[in-house]
Protein backbone atom coordinates (compact mmCIF):
# COMPACT_ATOMS: atom_id res chain seq x y z
CA UNK A 1 0.00 0.00 0.00
CA UNK A 2 1.26 3.45 -0.84
CA UNK A 3 2.44 5.38 2.24
CA UNK A 4 1.31 8.69 0.74
CA UNK A 5 -2.21 7.33 0.44
CA UNK A 6 -2.12 6.23 4.09
CA UNK A 7 -0.80 9.62 5.19
CA UNK A 8 -3.55 11.48 3.31
CA UNK A 9 -6.23 9.20 4.75
CA UNK A 10 -4.83 9.72 8.23
CA UNK A 11 -4.78 13.50 7.83
CA UNK A 12 -8.33 13.57 6.49
CA UNK A 13 -9.59 11.45 9.37
CA UNK A 14 -7.83 13.55 11.98
CA UNK A 15 -8.76 16.92 10.48
CA UNK A 16 -12.36 15.81 10.02
CA UNK A 17 -12.58 14.73 13.66
CA UNK A 18 -11.06 18.00 14.87
CA UNK A 19 -13.25 20.20 12.67
CA UNK A 20 -16.41 18.32 13.63
CA UNK A 21 -16.15 19.71 17.15
CA UNK A 22 -18.29 22.87 16.98
CA UNK A 23 -16.82 24.22 20.19
CA UNK A 24 -13.33 24.80 18.84
CA UNK A 25 -12.32 28.39 19.46
CA UNK A 26 -11.50 29.92 16.09
CA UNK A 27 -11.29 33.63 16.95
CA UNK A 28 -8.44 33.70 19.46
CA UNK A 29 -6.70 30.35 19.26
CA UNK A 30 -4.00 29.44 21.70
CA UNK A 31 -0.68 29.25 19.81
CA UNK A 32 0.51 26.32 21.96
CA UNK A 33 -2.50 24.27 20.90
CA UNK A 34 -1.95 25.13 17.23
CA UNK A 35 1.71 24.15 17.47
CA UNK A 36 0.88 20.88 19.21
CA UNK A 37 -1.67 19.98 16.54
CA UNK A 38 0.76 20.97 13.78
CA UNK A 39 3.58 18.90 15.25
CA UNK A 40 1.17 16.02 15.92
CA UNK A 41 0.14 15.98 12.26
CA UNK A 42 3.80 16.23 11.19
CA UNK A 43 4.69 13.29 13.44
CA UNK A 44 1.84 11.23 12.00
CA UNK A 45 3.02 11.98 8.46
CA UNK A 46 6.57 11.03 9.48
CA UNK A 47 5.20 7.78 10.92
CA UNK A 48 3.66 6.94 7.56
CA UNK A 49 6.91 7.68 5.73
CA UNK A 50 9.57 6.29 8.09
CA UNK A 51 10.14 2.70 9.24
CA UNK A 52 9.94 3.27 13.00
CA UNK A 53 6.94 1.03 13.80
CA UNK A 54 4.74 3.37 15.80
CA UNK A 55 7.10 5.32 18.04
CA UNK A 56 6.72 8.69 16.33
CA UNK A 57 3.04 8.09 15.54
CA UNK A 58 2.18 7.53 19.19
CA UNK A 59 3.80 10.84 20.08
CA UNK A 60 1.89 12.47 17.22
CA UNK A 61 -1.43 11.16 18.54
CA UNK A 62 -0.67 12.42 22.05
CA UNK A 63 0.35 15.88 20.78
CA UNK A 64 -2.67 16.10 18.48
CA UNK A 65 -5.14 15.25 21.26
CA UNK A 66 -3.51 17.59 23.79
CA UNK A 67 -3.48 20.40 21.20
CA UNK A 68 -7.18 19.77 20.48
CA UNK A 69 -7.97 19.94 24.20
CA UNK A 70 -6.05 23.22 24.57
CA UNK A 71 -7.88 24.78 21.59
CA UNK A 72 -11.32 23.71 22.75
CA UNK A 73 -13.63 25.22 25.32
CA UNK A 74 -14.07 23.61 28.70
CA UNK A 75 -17.54 22.49 27.60
CA UNK A 76 -16.12 19.99 25.11
CA UNK A 77 -17.34 16.51 26.00
CA UNK A 78 -14.64 14.16 27.16
CA UNK A 79 -15.99 11.31 25.00
CA UNK A 80 -15.25 13.43 21.90
CA UNK A 81 -11.59 13.73 22.86
CA UNK A 82 -11.40 10.04 23.78
CA UNK A 83 -13.03 9.14 20.46
CA UNK A 84 -10.51 11.28 18.61
CA UNK A 85 -7.64 9.53 20.37
CA UNK A 86 -9.12 6.07 19.70
CA UNK A 87 -9.66 6.79 15.99
CA UNK A 88 -6.10 8.09 15.69
CA UNK A 89 -4.71 5.08 17.54
CA UNK A 90 -6.64 2.66 15.31
CA UNK A 91 -5.32 4.37 12.20
CA UNK A 92 -1.79 4.19 13.62
CA UNK A 93 -2.19 0.47 14.38
CA UNK A 94 -3.44 -0.07 10.81
CA UNK A 95 -0.36 1.70 9.42
CA UNK A 96 2.03 -0.23 11.66
CA UNK A 97 0.48 -3.57 10.67
CA UNK A 98 0.88 -2.75 6.99
CA UNK A 99 4.44 -1.56 7.57
CA UNK A 100 5.30 -4.83 9.33
CA UNK A 101 3.83 -6.84 6.44
CA UNK A 102 6.26 -5.14 4.06
CA UNK A 103 9.30 -6.12 6.10
CA UNK A 104 11.77 -8.21 4.13
CA UNK A 105 11.46 -11.97 4.30
CA UNK A 106 14.35 -14.42 4.17
CA UNK A 107 16.85 -13.92 1.39
CA UNK A 108 16.00 -15.80 -1.78
CA UNK A 109 18.89 -14.79 -4.01
CA UNK A 110 22.66 -14.44 -3.89
CA UNK A 111 24.98 -16.31 -1.56
CA UNK A 112 22.60 -16.02 1.37
CA UNK A 113 19.87 -17.69 -0.67
CA UNK A 114 22.18 -20.51 -1.76
CA UNK A 115 23.72 -21.38 1.61
CA UNK A 116 21.66 -23.96 3.43
CA UNK A 117 19.68 -25.00 0.33
CA UNK A 118 19.06 -28.72 -0.07
CA UNK A 119 18.87 -30.42 -3.48
CA UNK A 120 19.77 -33.68 -5.20
CA UNK A 121 22.98 -34.44 -7.08
CA UNK A 122 22.09 -34.69 -10.79
CA UNK A 123 25.35 -36.16 -12.07
CA UNK A 124 28.95 -36.86 -11.09
CA UNK A 125 32.14 -35.70 -12.77
CA UNK A 126 33.91 -38.36 -14.77
CA UNK A 127 36.48 -40.11 -12.59
CA UNK A 128 35.76 -37.93 -9.52
CA UNK A 129 33.31 -39.18 -6.88
CA UNK A 130 33.82 -35.99 -4.83
CA UNK A 131 32.64 -33.59 -7.55
CA UNK A 132 29.40 -33.37 -9.43
CA UNK A 133 26.53 -31.23 -10.63
CA UNK A 134 23.28 -30.07 -9.02
CA UNK A 135 20.29 -28.08 -10.22
CA UNK A 136 19.53 -25.23 -7.80
CA UNK A 137 17.46 -22.04 -8.21
CA UNK A 138 17.01 -22.69 -11.91
CA UNK A 139 20.73 -23.11 -12.64
CA UNK A 140 23.25 -25.92 -12.95
CA UNK A 141 26.02 -25.68 -10.35
CA UNK A 142 29.27 -27.57 -10.06
CA UNK A 143 29.73 -28.98 -6.56
CA UNK A 144 32.56 -30.38 -4.47
CA UNK A 145 32.19 -32.49 -1.35
CA UNK A 146 34.55 -33.86 1.29
CA UNK A 147 32.75 -37.21 1.07
CA UNK A 148 31.95 -39.26 -2.05
CA UNK A 149 28.73 -38.29 -3.82
CA UNK A 150 26.13 -40.45 -5.54
CA UNK A 151 23.61 -39.43 -8.22
CA UNK A 152 20.26 -38.61 -6.59
CA UNK A 153 21.84 -38.05 -3.16
CA UNK A 154 20.39 -35.08 -1.23
CA UNK A 155 23.06 -32.52 -0.39
CA UNK A 156 23.11 -29.21 1.49
CA UNK A 157 25.09 -26.21 0.24
CA UNK A 158 27.60 -25.16 2.93
CA UNK A 159 29.82 -22.73 1.03
CA UNK A 160 30.65 -21.10 -2.25
CA UNK A 161 33.91 -20.30 -4.01
CA UNK A 162 33.20 -18.52 -7.27
CA UNK A 163 31.08 -20.84 -9.40
CA UNK A 164 31.89 -23.91 -7.29
CA UNK A 165 29.55 -24.84 -4.45
CA UNK A 166 30.77 -26.78 -1.44
CA UNK A 167 28.22 -29.35 -0.29
CA UNK A 168 27.70 -31.91 2.45
CA UNK A 169 25.22 -34.74 2.77
CA UNK A 170 21.77 -33.35 3.66
CA UNK A 171 21.56 -35.57 6.75
CA UNK A 172 24.83 -34.03 8.02
CA UNK A 173 24.79 -31.07 10.40
CA UNK A 174 23.79 -27.83 8.62
CA UNK A 175 26.85 -26.00 10.01
CA UNK A 176 29.18 -27.80 7.64
CA UNK A 177 31.30 -30.90 7.37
Amino acid sequence: MNTRCCAVALLLALSGSACAADTVVLLLPNPVGIWLITFGIAFLIAEAALPNYGVIGLGGIVMFVIGAVILSNTEVPVPLMIGLAVVSALLLIYLVIHALKTRPRHTVSGDAGLLGSVTAVTSLQAGNAYGGWIHLQGEQWQVLSATPLQPGQRVRVVGRKGLLLQVAAADAAPGGE
